[in-house]
Formats: structure tokens, C-alpha cells, sequence
């Protein structure tokens, strides 16, 4: 008996060059629908499976392979004379190899304004019913649910390699692609009945649905393991990387650090709800650290400005900007040291000046695939996971408050609001220095907030004077007040809530100093 085919898909890519290989190798096809319909249409040999089961297809296609002359093939074991026996008795041919992949819920559902009944209907049944059969068979049975996996099957069937390990790669990929799926289906139903029924549990059990991205040489140190799993269409998955090495685990890290703070002041468009009537800026990100931030009228110009905050620091660190890149900006990258650089997009000039770098990692990526990637954060711990939304909101100045007799200056107030916008990223304890639309120095990972403000003041040196202070806390004694009014410091920003901020406030009030409390704590652990 010739052996059989069973091909049921929904994406027909590489349907057809499969199907002519299979029957080049004594394969009878046997096929369902609109695979079946293509098929033919190609003037190839098939059996509809209606025919061959005897049972139409009914509730307008709902109802199509599920019928036990299909699944009694699939499930059959050959060695097994009880199977035989059955399979014979009930004239069902043995089904040797199974090509299918489902209807496409997770393009469907992509689409926010599709309706409830639309998203129901392209959730598949027969499909993965047939998939698990044939993976939970691959003893004797082949699966393929990607046209990517099409062309080296038909080099081992050539080769006459389809053994039991390759059998169970493809087992392994087949119930990988179920399982992805039933996570798609089940996360949209809890989003939707979470968002339609406010008494509803709004945590349901996390599923992940992350292909590979790539297998990274190496995770934080070259002893450990690493791999990137990532959506390609969303957040860095969707990056393009136009020169320069793989990108490292260390690097994913940094990268995302220093996407994080350049969002503060828009990214790719102007003028950004995140900062009305932002400028160009640059970010210089050290070990998930900022150490140094600065916008300026032109790309070039922040570059420059974030550079010379730190150029210590910024040896061996990551770079991101947030509008597109010129040649007077990469000329600024390629005097440095730099491990990557991500911006919305680099200018055909850039591009060549930046390819004398060659170890140089330069990315692009667009606004559209950042806005495309969840908010919630997720971080692992032993044995579980932690889950957040992002600390990403939009910054508002008006519930701030002046707590100080002193009112800040115009400058002073728009010092404050920068800063507030970068001490945010840092890890906690975190102070920053700013003035000008510049930062001065930034003290972070310290585990004391005087500590951290030390740090900061010292990098500053005599650059503090005149400038404002930022803290992601509250200041619990009056001790960072003092210490950063005698390096010059004029005003200072914090969340306030500390039993002891009336401490803080009367040192500004007897040193004639600003500060405005947000309301608002940004640790970053």
C-alpha cells in the first residue's frame, strides 16, 4: 500500500512544492477544504477527505477531519496487531505523514476592533486535534505545522532519513505549536473577560507565547547560558540590527535601560505625550545606569551634551537617541568606544561614517514596534515569576507641590522636570544633578540616599553650583540638603512622604533653597 498524506493547512505557503515532492515519493494525498481546493487547482492528485470518510463536512466547516477513519489512521501503531487488526476491519488506511497549522487566531485577534464572534471562529478544533494525534504517534507518523520545516523534510525523505529522531523534533515543534496557540486563545479570552466584567479575578495564570529570538553565546558572565525569547513584531524583537556583533545578554539589558530613559523625552515623533515640546536627547547608559542624559536643538548637539556628562563612564556603554541619526551625530559615535547604538533611524551618511566601527552593534527601531510591546514587566525569581505594569506613565507636574518658603525660578522649575525625568531610571538610591537640560552627575545602587547624592555631587565637582537636585525617595533626614547646598545645589525635587520632611523643608527654608514634592515615589530595583 502507497503510503499517505494528510495535508490540512491554513497558511498555503510551500503547500504546493510539498505536495509535489510527497507524490514524487509514491505519496498518495489526502486533503480537506481549501488545502484540498489548491491543490487540485495545481492539478495534483488528491482525495477529499468527505469522499474518503464517507461524511460531508457540515455546521458550514466546523466539523471537517474529525471522524475515526482520520484519527484511526493517525493513532494507529504498526507494530501493534490489535491496531492492525482494527484498521482493517473498519478499511481505514494507515496516515503516515500530517502537514497542518491552524486557523490564524493570533493575526485575527491582533486586530483590537475585531469582534467577539469573528475572534471565535478562527479558533481551531480539528486541527489541533489532528497535531496532537500525529505528535503523540510520531513512533510512526510525521508532523510538519510550519512551511519553514517543508524544505528539509523533503531533503531527509530524499535521503530516506525520516527516522524515530527526527520524528521527534518535529513531536517536539508540533505540540510547541498547540500549546502556543491554546495560550493565544486563552490570554485573549481572560484580556476580553477581564474588560467586560468588572467583578471579574483580573489575574488569571500567566501563559507565555515567546519563539526564540536567539541563542545567546553567553548570559550575564561567560560561564552562564543565556537565550532571547521575544515577539518579532513587538519591542526588540522587532529591531534591526545593521552592523556589528550579536548582541549580547548584557547588551538586551543596557539597550532596554537606555530605551527606557530616552522615552522620556519622545521617541521618533515630536511633540510626544510623554514630554510636550521635547527636544532631540541622548542617553548614555553604563551597567542599566544613566550616566549621562542631555537634549539639545539638534541630535548632534544632545549627543554631545550626554557625552561629555561622563565620559569616563560612557567608555564601553550603550547609546540610545530618539529621533533619527545624522552624519554629525555618527561622527560623535565613532570618537568613542561604544558596545551599541539604537535610534529610530540612521541617515545614509551616519551609516557610512559608523561602518568604520565595525564591532560597533547599530540598531534601529521604530516607534511603532515600541508602542507594539506589552507594558507589564516580568522578572524571575526562584522557583516563579514577578509580574508589574511598567513605570512609564506620562509625567504631570500639576499635583506637584512647592513645600518651601522660596518659589523656584523659571529655570529651576524646568532643571527639576528633567531631572525627575532621569532619576527614574536609575537604581535605587538615585540622585541626579541636572542643569541646563544636561545631567551633572548621578549617584545610583547606593544604600543610602547621602551616599548616593555624595556620588553625584562628586562626578558634578563644580558644575553643581546653581544646578538642582532629583531623588527617586523621600529624604529621610536633612542630611542630603545640607550636604548638596554646600556643593551649590539651589533647588531640589523628591517624593515626599517622609515622617521627617518638615527636617528636610526647614533646612531649604534656612538656606534659601526650592523644593517640590511630587507625590510620587520611582524606585528602581
Amino acid at each position: 500500500m502507497a503510503p499517505t498524506a494528510l495535508l490540512s493547512v491554513s497558511d498555503k505557503q510551500g503547500l504546493v512544492p510539498l505536495a509535489k515532492g510527497l507524490l514524487s515519493h509514491g505519496y498518495q494525498l489526502l486533503s480537506s477544504g481549501g488545502t484540498a481546493s489548491a491543490l487540485a487547482t495545481a492539478g495534483l492528485a488528491v482525495t477529499r477527505v468527505a469522499d474518503y470518510t464517507g461524511a460531508p463536512e457540515i455546521l458550514g466547516g466546523r466539523v471537517k477531519t474529525l471522524h475515526p477513519r482520520i484519527h484511526g489512521g493517525i493513532l494507529a501503531r504498526r507494530d501493534d496487531e490489535g491496531h492492525r487488526a482494527d484498521l482493517e476491519a473498519q478499511a481505514i488506511i494507515p496516515i503516515d505523514v500530517v502537514v497542518v497549522n491552524l486557523y490564524p487566531f493570533r493575526q485575527t485577534v491582533a486586530n483590537p476592533s475585531v469582534d467577539w464572534q469573528t475572534a471565535i471562529e478562527t479558533i481551531d478544533i480539528g486541527g489541533p486535534a489532528m497535531v496532537r494525534a500525529a505528535a503523540k504517534n510520531h513512533g510512526d507518523v510525521a508532523v510538519l505545522t510550519d512551511p519553514a520545516q517543508y524544505p528539509s523534510f523533503l531533503e531527509a525523505l530524499a535521503a530516506g532519513r525520516l527516522d524515530a529522531a527526527l520524528r521527534r523534533r518535529l513531536a517536539l515543534a508540533a505540540f510547541q505549536h498547540t500549546a502556543a496557540y491554546d495560550a493565544a486563545i486563552s490570554s485573549w479570552l481572560a484580556q476580553r473577560l477581564d474588560a467586560g466584567d468588572p467583578g471579574a479575578d483580573p489575574v488569571a495564570p500567566l501563559q507565555l507565547e515567546l519563539p526564540v529570538q536567539q541563542r545567546l553565546r553567553y548570559g550575564e558572565n561567560p560561564h552562564q547560558s543565556a537565550t532571547w525569547f521575544s515577539d518579532p513584531q513587538a519591542g526588540w524583537g522587532a529591531a534591526i540590527q545593521l552592523q556589528g556583533k550579536d548582541l549580547s545578554y548584557n547588551n538586551l539589558i543596557d539597550l532596554d535601560a537606555a530605551l527606557a530613559t530616552v522615552r522620556e523625552f519622545g521617541y521618533a515623533e515630536f511633540p510626544s505625550d510623554r514630554a510636550p515640546g521635547s527636544s532631540p536627547a541622548a542617553v548614555v547608559i553604563k551597567h542599566t545606569n544613566p550616566c549621562g542624559v542631555a537634549v539639545g536643538t539638534g541630535v548632534a548637539e544632545a549627543l554631545q551634551r550626554a557625552l561629555d556628562a561622563d565620559r569616563t563612564s560612557a567608555f564601553g556603554g550603550i547609546v540610545a537617541l530618539n529621533v533619527p541619526v545624522d552624519a554629525a551625530a555618527a561622527a560623535l559615535l565613532t570618537g568613542l568606544f561604544l558596545e551599541c547604538v539604537v535610534a529610530p533611524e540612521f541617515s545614509p551618511e551616519a551609516l557610512e561614517l559608523l561602518a568604520s566601527k565595525t564591532n560597533l552593534r547599530v540598531l534601529t527601531l521604530s516607534g511603532a514596534a515600541v508602542t507594539a510591546a506589552p507594558r507589564l514587566q516580568r522578572r524571575s525569581v526562584l522557583g516563579g515569576l514577578l509580574e508589574q505594569e511598567a513605570d512609564d506613565l506620562a509625567i504631570d507636574p500639576q499635583p506637584w507641590k512647592v513645600v518651601s518658603s522660596r518659589q523656584p525660578t523659571d529655570q529651576e522649575r524646568a532643571d527639576l522636570d528633567f531631572a525627575w525625568r532621569v532619576v527614574r531610571h536609575g537604581r535605587s538610591n538615585a540622585i541626579v544633578v541636572a542643569a541646563g537640560g544636561r545631567t551633572l552627575g548621578i549617584g545610583v545602587g547606593q544604600t543610602n540616599r547621602v551616599g548616593a547624592a555624595r556620588s553625584a555631587l562628586e562626578t558634578a565637582a563644580a558644575a553643581a553650583q546653581g544646578a538642582v537636585l532629583s531623588s527617586d525617595g523621600f529624604f529621610p533626614f536633612d542630611d542630603t540638603v545640607r550636604l548638596a547646598a554646600a556643593h551649590g545645589i539651589t533647588a531640589f525635587i523628591q517624593p515626599g512622604g517622609s515622617l521627617r520632611d518638615t527636617d528636610s523643608i526647614a533646612a531649604c527654608d534656612n538656606l534659601g533653597l526650592a523644593m517640590v514634592v511630587t507625590g510620587r515615589r520611582h524606585f528602581l530595583h
